[in-house]
């Protein structure tokens, strides 16, 4: 299974666009008030234009990116700083206006690359953000351009492994799975010398170095995710450096390792059971799976504990080749896509094609993307924007597990799931994430965890949703309850990470305590939802479609949903194998995304020929093709940028022209 505390930075980008909005803020407590102004605190201690700085600091621009990169050189080890040094490099955005101060994101994983989505977070803010701040981004040390480190092909292997362990054998197995990939994973990132020094109390150090360069005397931090485990440990170390703080997503650090891990697996079932349930409210979605959605998902799983199940995949060359699905994959799919509105509604979709008619090839899109697995020939691609090298890297430094040996440790971690094994019915094996933690080199010993953090003297915001998989609920009210000037705002139902997603009750909140020092009151509540608006399946044979306007409106929706297609770079030519044969292709052109279909049927009898564009300036999608399979046609499908469909040409020997 993948590793479920990572937070796929650029893959939450690109489902932003697809949450939902949300009314105005409710509370029955007391209304919002101003916090202390504290823009004099947050102006630099030097007065310096920020662009003069950046080039004093040798500053250059950061590859396809509007920010300028800064590389400083730290020391492996800030605590004892006579050893050798590393590149970290910072990408900082200059206030396009009245610079108010410095507002610094710490992005997810561990292992999320932040230079590489600054400019797509940075299109989610309100405008006054970056008119009145320096934004910055980083790619913390072993991230990207700061060391680059990867074990991709360590790391798929190792998801795809089996992790029961309800059996004393099955436990042996699982320790020896996880002591390879310790192995395998250091190897291949070349045991770097810093190895040693990933952990976040490093890190937090290699920001406070930038701090300095910039001549910042407060600044504020917004951390999201493992970015929060960043942000509270900068505040626990560096508090009279902070003008405010953001914890978006959030980890309760009081917790250990284990204690963790149970209440995130527990997370994880209770937000796929909802999910589940959401269908079963959804007219259109409970169509689909024609049986309660949970039962669905059991029986799945129930078989798929007996054995894996075969089915033919389409190749993205064309041709199928026979694959099967295991317990485990369907656990990897299942929670990789348990993250936010649109991709539980993706995997929904998929269940509903298995429940259907036993498809289990839209399921195997989705955990093939998870994995980060070539759909053609199932190795892993190394993916820039994420490191599985580095989140183990950092895991095993902030937190220990008890023993005094690998072994030791190994044992007594699976002994502290034995509860869980005979509560939970679903997602036990998330428990079991850290276990390579017991084998890794140079892993921590401290087993004590962070003070409680009260966070004196800085207005602090919490942020989570209600069903987050990742960084549970009760974790965040937790960090929240603790606070002495925080604010807790919740959202019902929700994505993993609230701010930037299009809620206006809860951006609007964090805009304004940004731009304006207005505290939200103690707690707030926002209205969302748990996954979005269900999109019926195409109809496995083109003869339930009513209209060729139908028809191709379903196949628009189907490209979109695509895993292949939702999560798309926008850069890299990509080929897929369509559900009835054929193949899609879609690239990048100068217009905007080309897409070319040969023989390409995604309802049988209704196969496709030709192009299509997704038009930028126009915002437009346009269809150009030939039909064969039921009848014979020449279509023009259009789809504008106010969402009304036509088609035009001829089809089954008549001439076509309809609109919705």
């Amino acid at each position: 299974m993948k590793k479920l505390f990572a937070l796929f930075a650029l893959m939450t980008l690109f489902a932003q666009a697809c949450a939902p909005s949300a009314p105005a803020p409710t509370t029955a407590l007391a209304q919002p008030a101003k916090v202390a102004n504290t823009a004099t605190a947050g102006a630099d201690a030097e007065e310096e234009d920020t662009a003069a700085r950046l080039e004093r600091l040798g500053g250059e621009p950061c590859p396809d990116s509007e920010f300028t990169c800064v590389t400083l050189a730290v020391p492996y080890d800030h605590f004892n700083p006579s050893g050798g040094t590393l590149d970290v490099v910072f990408g900082v955005l200059p206030a396009s206006g009245v610079r108010k101060g410095m507002l610094v994101v710490a992005t997810g994983g561990p292992g999320a690359s932040g230079l590489l989505s600054a400019d797509n977070y940075v299109s989610s803010y309100d405008p006054s953000i970056p008119e009145y701040f320096d934004i910055v981004f980083f790619d913390q040390r072993g991230v990207g351009l700061s060391g680059g480190l990867q074990c991709a092909a360590a790391a798929a292997a190792f998801y795809r492994a089996d992790w029961d362990a309800s059996t004393a054998a099955n436990e042996a197995a699982l320790a020896s799975t996880a002591r390879g990939f310790a192995q395998d994973c250091v190897a291949e990132m070349g045991n770097p010398a810093y190895l040693p020094y990933l952990g976040t109390d490093q890190a937090v150090e290699d920001l406070e170095v930038f701090r300095q360069a910039m001549g910042a005397d407060k600044f504020w931090l917004y951390g999201e995710s493992y970015g929060t485990q960043y942000a509270q440990t900068y505040a626990a170390a560096h508090p009279d450096r902070l003008a405010g703080l953001l914890l978006d997503g959030t980890v309760d650090l009081t917790l250990s390792g284990t204690d963790f891990y149970v209440t995130q697996a527990q997370a994880f079932n209770d937000t796929l059971v909802v999910t589940l349930n959401a269908c079963n409210d959804d007219p259109l979605c409970a169509a689909d799976m024609g049986a309660d959605a949970v039962k669905v998902y059991d029986d799945l799983a129930g078989k798929l504990k007996q054995a894996p199940l075969p089915f033919d995949f389409p190749l993205p060359s064309g041709g199928m080749e026979s694959r099967a699905l295991a317990f485990s994959d369907l656990e990897t799919a299942a929670s990789g896509y348990m993250y936010s509105e649109a991709e539980r509604m993706i995997f929904l979709r998929a269940l509903a094609a298995y429940s259907r008619n036993g498809d289990l090839v839209p399921m195997a899109r989705i955990l093939y993307d998870s994995l980060g697995l070539d759909p053609e020939t199932l190795e892993a691609v190394p993916d820039p924007s994420y490191s599985d090298a580095v989140y183990y890297g950092v895991e095993c430094q902030d937190y220990a597990y008890p023993g005094d040996t690998p072994e030791a440790r190994a044992e007594a971690y699976i002994r502290a799931g034995d509860a869980l094994e005979s509560s939970l019915t679903r997602f036990t094996s998330v428990f079991y994430g850290d276990l390579p933690c017991a084998f890794w080199p140079n892993a921590s010993t401290k087993t004590e965890r962070p003070a409680p953090l009260a966070a004196s003297g800085i207005p602090t915001i919490v942020l989570n949703g209600t069903a987050d998989p990742a960084t549970p609920y009760e974790g965040a009210q937790a960090v929240a309850s603790r606070l002495e000037n925080g604010s807790f705002i919740a959202e019902t139902g929700g994505p993993h990470i609230l701010f930037g997603w299009g809620n206006p009750c809860v951006d609007d909140l964090v805009t304004a305590f940004l731009v304006a020092d207005i505290m939200p009151a103690r707690q707030v509540s926002c209205k969302g939802v748990v996954a979005s608006e269900f999109v019926p399946l195409a109809p496995a044979s083109a003869a339930d479609f009513e209209s060729p306007l139908e028809a191709l409106a379903s196949v628009d929706d189907e490209i979109y949903y695509l895993p292949e297609y939702y999560y798309w770079d926008a850069e890299t030519t990509t080929s897929l194998g369509c559900p009835f044969g054929g193949t899609l292709t879609f690239e990048a052109v100068n217009e905007g995304e080309k897409f070319t279909f040969n023989n390409c049927a995604f309802s049988e009898g209704f196969t496709l020929t030709g192009e299509g564009l997704n038009s930028y300036d126009w915002e437009t999608f346009t269809l150009s093709v030939s039909i064969s399979g039921l009848a014979e046609g020449v279509l023009t499908y259009t789809r504008d940028k106010d969402g009304n469909l036509s088609v035009t040409g001829t089809y089954d020997g008549l001439e076509v022209d309809l609109s919705e």
